[in-house]
């Protein structure tokens, strides 16, 4: 009889391999340093402290995933970048409104509990964390059977950060002849893999063999925590946009007040190799832009007079460069000439 007695293993359900998994994940958790406020891990919730110092304390909350780039680490079975790609679109949209990320929560959810593959997504996950200084405080692992098929999975995060009240970057301090600059991504970033992953399979490239592709499409999301709060500390920007879906237009159309425009000079964008390759690919300029970055990460508002001083809070490769200008008119933005490809 014992025989057949039904068991949640029996359904696809491994509880063992779930609890050693979290067991992992507090492990490398505590191990971190500064992390010994948050012992939350494989609690019910997590608990943390608001640090002191604000006067009059926001609580702003993000949450997002890493879309169909999974797809591209499912191909080159390669998962220690995503993790870092997944807190960076939750922690660069924080900073948007000038908070600093606190706490982050990871939701991973699989067909079949796969250790080698969930611990090399955690390491990420706690990489990404470090490199924003926040800290993994919780999550959720879900072993789901016949929701998806063999090998596949999800993942999604959740952050909350912190600002001042008085520190909050609103659309109110964006005046007219601020400038706009832009600060370089590190690449493809999160969005528009839908698209890249169409251009491979109609073009029969095997990706496993494409050192290219290889390289720049697993490139993780550029986290601009520390300068933009470093900037934001220092006063010296108006207001920012994090360029995700959408791209320069819809994203920077977000932060703009009423009656004012950013006018954006496109032949200025500083477009990178993988652009080029994906431009090529009969796609029309328009659709570039509101599918992908184009190499453009992040964008800032500051005063004119600010402008050298802001160069010096970033590193060789992400120093922010003029794209445009804030001028009076209707309609938020406005983009003039093309971008050069070549």
């Amino acid at each position: 009889m014992k025989k057949n007695k039904i068991t949640y293993l029996k359904s696809g359900v491994n509880i063992k391999a779930a609890d050693n998994f979290v067991k992992f994940i507090a492990n490398i958790s505590a191990k971190n340093k500064g992390n010994k406020k948050f012992k939350n891990i494989g609690g019910f919730g997590s608990i943390s402290d608001i640090p002191k110092g604000y006067k009059r304390p926001k609580i702003v909350a993000s949450t997002d995933g890493v879309g169909t780039k999974i797809e591209i680490a499912n191909i080159l079975n390669k998962y220690d970048t995503i993790g870092i790609d997944l807190v960076a679109m939750c922690v660069n949209d924080l900073i948007v409104q000038g908070a600093k990320p606190l706490i982050f929560l990871d939701y991973i959810s699989i067909n079949k509990i796969d250790i080698v593959k969930l611990k090399s997504i955690i390491k990420g996950i706690q990489a990404g964390c470090k490199l924003s200084e926040c800290q993994l405080v919780g999550g959720e692992t879900a072993e789901m059977p016949g929701t998806y098929e063999k090998g596949k999975f999800d993942i999604a995060g959740f952050s909350v950060g912190i600002v001042d009240e008085k520190k909050i970057l609103g659309k109110n301090k964006i005046k007219k002849n601020d400038l706009v600059l832009a600060v370089p991504s590190s690449g493809v970033h999160s969005n528009g893999y839908s698209l890249v992953r169409y251009i491979i399979n109609k073009k029969k490239i095997n990706l496993k063999k494409n050192n290219f592709l290889k390289k720049e499409l697993l490139k993780p999301t550029k986290i601009y925590v520390k300068e933009i709060l470093r900037l934001i500390k220092s006063n010296l920007i108006n207001g920012c946009a994090n360029i995700t879906g959408g791209g320069i237009k819809d994203n920077i159309k977000r932060i703009m007040p009423d009656g004012l425009v950013a006018n954006i000079n496109l032949e200025r964008i500083k477009t990178k190799n993988i652009f080029r390759w994906l431009k090529k690919n009969n796609i029309t300029d328009n659709e570039m832009l509101k599918t992908f970055n184009c190499g453009v990460g992040f964008c800032i508002i500051i005063k004119p007079q600010n402008l050298k001083k802001i160069k010096k809070f970033f590193k060789k490769d992400y120093k922010p460069y003029l794209i445009g200008k804030i001028v009076q008119g209707k309609g938020k933005i406005k983009l003039h000439e093309k971008i050069n490809w070549s």
